[in-house]
């Protein structure tokens, strides 16, 4: 059986959030990031924006409820997926990249392929949300590094019709700090600035329940790689499995997706109270409500300035 502790010394939270990179929004709180999936398959509103029209209204509502920033993808990385073709990612995520783009709404996309990306920033996307880490495609990191733009860098094993038989650790938090780590190395020889670099621990990709809530009890330690500044931290646990798990019902049944945004909402106030730089999330209202109440509790706690307050 694997092991989720990461020992009684891990440092829970960040004393102080790392800013954003340049050409992303900025607050004093934690970000929300508010997602449209283009994929008639995703596990939680497959189908729902499938369309270009569907899909640009919804990131315009996101928005307008309090996202900063609107993450737009055209593939399902939900466990057991299949890929789609380039082409069709492309053309699911184009014309709703640049509807947004035009709109002056800040978007990301969602690609594991540098072509995708590419065509993403032309079209106006600002941020390249890589759930592979550069793994998927070598040519991403490159493409990223010329393009001048910050990418999030998420701790992978493999594809999603092979990664949960890669959900097995020793050390969880340990293991997800040193294998982003040898990520970001390797996307910093390729060129990219470690100031654009954002990290994802990866929730839910090759990780079971405890290793997810052991990653998100020690966002200190995501954070910090090595010697120099913490990276921002996004945290994407909406509506994913461990939550329906957790709230189960007495038959063991684990709870539908759409029924688990209360416990994102509880665990968005938590990483941002810990110092999570972004919530990825698929319902806006509540969680941006949320960061605010986690934004207040850190100062509270004086962590918001860097001192050390009991929060007992």
């Amino acid at each position: 059986m694997s092991d989720a502790r990461a020992g009684a010394t891990g440092e829970i939270g960040l004393p102080q959030r790392p800013p954003s990179p340049r050409g992303l929004p900025s607050a004093p709180r934690c970000l929300v990031m508010g997602v449209v999936n283009v994929t008639p398959d995703s596990f939680s509103d497959g189908g729902f924006w499938f369309g270009t029209d569907a899909a640009i209204a919804r990131g315009l509502e996101l928005a307008a409820q309090g996202a900063d920033i609107v993450d737009v993808g055209g593939e399902s990385t939900r466990p057991g997926a299949q890929r789609v073709s380039a082409d069709e990612e492309l053309r699911r995520v184009g014309p709703v990249i640049s509807g947004l783009a035009r709109a002056g709404v800040p978007v990301s996309v969602d690609t594991m392929r540098a072509e995708v990306a590419q065509a993403a920033l032309e079209v106006g996307a600002r941020l390249v949300n890589d759930v592979s880490g550069g793994l998927a495609d070598p040519e991403m990191p490159r493409l990223v590094a010329q393009a001048g733009v910050p990418y999030v860098v998420m701790h992978w094993r493999g594809h999603s019709h092979q990664m949960q038989d890669r959900a097995v650790y020793g050390d969880v938090v340990a293991e997800v700090r040193e294998e982003l780590r040898r990520r970001v190395d390797s996307v910093v020889a390729a060129g990219v600035d470690p100031s654009l670099i954002i990290l994802d621990p990866g929730l839910g990709f090759a990780k079971l329940a405890d290793h997810n809530w052991a990653l998100l009890t020690h966002l200190g330690q995501i954070s910090r790689l090595g010697g120099g500044p913490a990276f921002p931290v996004i945290i994407g646990a909406s509506r994913k499995r461990f939550l329906g798990q957790l709230l189960a019902a007495p038959d063991g049944s684990a709870r539908p997706v759409t029924g688990c945004d209360d416990a994102t909402v509880a665990v968005t106030a938590l990483a941002a109270a810990a110092g999570a730089w972004c919530a990825r999330v698929h319902e806006v209202p509540a969680n941006a409500d949320a960061v605010r109440v986690g934004q207040v509790w850190r100062e509270a706690a004086g962590l918001a300035s860097g001192t050390a307050g009991e929060t007992g």
